[in-house]
C-alpha cells in the first residue's frame, strides 16, 4: 500500500490536553480509591471530607475524562492550586498517530522517565468495527517471551507499565475519538454508556499481561468499575502465552474474559513457538483453563491459533486441536501468518486454513478466520515495536497476523 494513503495525524491538532511532565509528581489516574484519599489527607484534606472529595475527582477522572484539574469546576480553587501542585492527571505525549484506509488507528506514546530511567514509548491500537470498537492496550514496554513467530518478542523488555500507564492508553484513545461526554455536560446528568466508540479492550498489545500482573490487575478493576469507565467485564479480554498460576488469579481476582496464544497441539512444537511451554506446558495449560470461573457457551475462552505453513496446520493437527479443548467451551481465532523480515515462517496456504476452519467448525466449535486490519500502519497483534527498537520503515513491509478484533462480548 502506498505511502500516501497512510495518514499521519502528527500535523492535526490534538485536543487541550496536559502532557506527563518531566518533573515526577504522582499521579491520580491508576490508583485506588484508598490509595487516592490516603495522599490526599496526607496533603491536608480533612477526613471528613475525604471521601466526598475521592467521588469527584474519580468522576472527572473517568467519567469525564479531563486531563486539567482547572476543568473540574465543582471543586474550590484552593483544592484545585493544590491539587495541581502535588498531582497530576496528564496524558502520555503522542508521538504520531496513524489512521488505517479501514479506520484503524495506531498511537505512538511517550512515557516519561521512573526514577533513574528513560522515556520510553509504546504502541496502542484502535479498531473499529461494525456494532463496536476493540482498543488493543499494552502491558509492558518490548516483552520476555520470544514467541518465534511474533515481531513484538524481538524487542527484549524495557520495564513493566504502571497501572496508571495502562489506564492512560484508554483515557488518551477516548479522548482522541471524542469518546468522553461534551466538557460543559451538567454535572450529575446521566451519560449513556450506549454509542461509545471504545466498546471492548484487550491486553493484546507489547508484553505479556501476567507478567504484569498487581499493575494490569488495578487497572482492569478501574476500567470495570461502575462508577467509572464502566466497561462491562465481559468486553474486556486478557490476552495470556499461558501464565499458568496467573491465569488462575486472574479468574478469581479480576474475572475478565481469557484469550490464550496457542498455536500448537504438541509440546514440542509449542515449546519451540511459544517457549514459555516448557515452564507450563500443555497438560497445566488446559487444567487452568477449565477451571476458569463462570464458563459458558456464552461466556467462552478464545484461543489464538496462527496458520504456519507446514508447521501447524495440517488435518491431524486439528483433529488434535479439537481433543485437546474438549470440555472447554472455546472458539478458535485462526490468524493468517504474514511474515515480516527475518522470520523463517511462511502462511498456510488458503485453501488448507479453509480445510482446518471446517474441521474445526464441524466438531462444534466457532472458528473464524481473522481478517488482518490495519496492515498499512503495522497495527496488528505481534507487530508493535516501540519506535527506539523498530526496524527501519523501508525494510518493514511484510506484517504479521492480525489477532486483535472480535473479543469479549458483543
Amino acid at each position: 500500500m502506498a505511502a500516501t494513503e497512510i495518514l499521519n495525524r502528527a500535523d492535526i491538532k490534538a485536543p487541550q490536553v496536559r502532557l506527563m511532565p518531566q518533573a515526577e509528581k504522582p499521579s491520580l489516574i491508576g490508583l485506588q480509591r484508598e490509595d487516592m484519599a490516603r495522599l490526599l489527607v496526607e496533603r491536608g484534606v480533612p477526613e471528613r471530607q475525604v471521601k466526598m472529595r475521592v467521588s469527584q475527582l474519580w468522576h472527572w477522572l473517568y467519567v469525564r475524562g479531563v486531563a486539567d484539574f482547572d476543568q473540574m469546576s465543582n471543586v474550590s480553587k484552593d483544592m484545585r492550586e493544590m491539587l495541581k501542585e502535588h498531582f497530576t492527571i496528564a496524558r502520555p505525549e503522542i508521538v504520531e498517530e496513524q489512521i488505517s484506509n479501514d479506520g484503524t488507528r495506531k498511537w505512538l506514546l511517550r512515557f516519561p522517565p521512573r526514577g533513574a530511567g528513560r522515556p520510553v514509548e509504546i504502541e496502542t491500537v484502535y479498531i473499529p468495527e461494525e456494532g463496536r470498537g476493540t482498543l488493543c492496550i499494552s502491558s509492558q514496554v518490548g516483552c520476555t517471551l520470544t514467541c518465534s513467530f511474533c515481531h513484538t518478542g524481538t524487542q527484549k523488555l524495557v520495564r513493566n507499565l504502571t497501572a496508571e500507564e495502562i489506564l492512560a492508553q484508554l483515557l488518551l484513545a477516548r479522548d482522541r475519538l471524542g469518546d468522553f461526554p461534551e466538557r460543559d455536560t451538567p454535572q450529575g446528568a446521566i451519560v449513556p454508556a450506549e454509542g461509545r466508540k471504545i466498546t471492548n479492550i484487550v491486553m493484546m498489545g507489547m508484553g505479556e499481561p501476567l507478567y504484569n500482573f498487581e499493575n494490569v490487575k488495578t487497572a482492569l478493576l478501574i476500567a470495570s468499575d461502575g462508577d467509572g469507565l464502566s466497561l462491562s467485564k465481559r468486553r474486556i479480554t486478557l490476552s495470556t502465552s499461558g501464565i499458568v498460576p496467573e491465569i488462575y488469579r486472574t479468574g478469581e481476582e479480576i474475572g475478565v474474559m481469557l484469550a490464550i496464544s496457542l498455536h500448537a497441539v504438541r509440546d514440542d512444537l509449542r515449546d519451540m513457538l511459544v517457549p514459555i511451554n516448557k515452564k507450563y506446558p500443555l497438560k497445566e495449560l488446559m487444567e487452568a483453563c477449565r477451571a476458569y470461573p463462570g464458563l459458558s457457551n456464552a461466556r467462552r475462552i478464545t484461543f489464538e491459533y496462527v496458520m504456519l505453513k507446514d508447521v501447524n496446520d495440517s488435518l491431524e493437527d486439528a483433529k488434535e486441536l479439537v481433543k485437546l479443548l474438549k470440555g472447554i467451551p472455546a472458539k478458535i481465532n485462526l490468524i493468517p501468518f504474514n511474515p515480516w523480515p527475518g522470520t523463517n515462517y511462511q502462511c498456510s496456504d488458503w485453501e488448507q486454513i479453509e480445510a482446518f476452519a471446517d474441521f474445526i467448525n464441524q466438531a462444534g466449535y466457532a472458528s473464524p478466520i481473522r481478517t488482518p486490519r490495519g496492515r498499512d500502519i503495522l497495527a496488528a497483534c505481534g507487530q508493535l515495536k516501540s519506535e527506539s527498537e523498530r526496524m527501519r520503515k523501508v525494510d518493514r513491509l511484510a506484517f504479521e497476523a492480525m489477532m486483535i478484533a472480535n473479543h469479549g462480548e458483543d
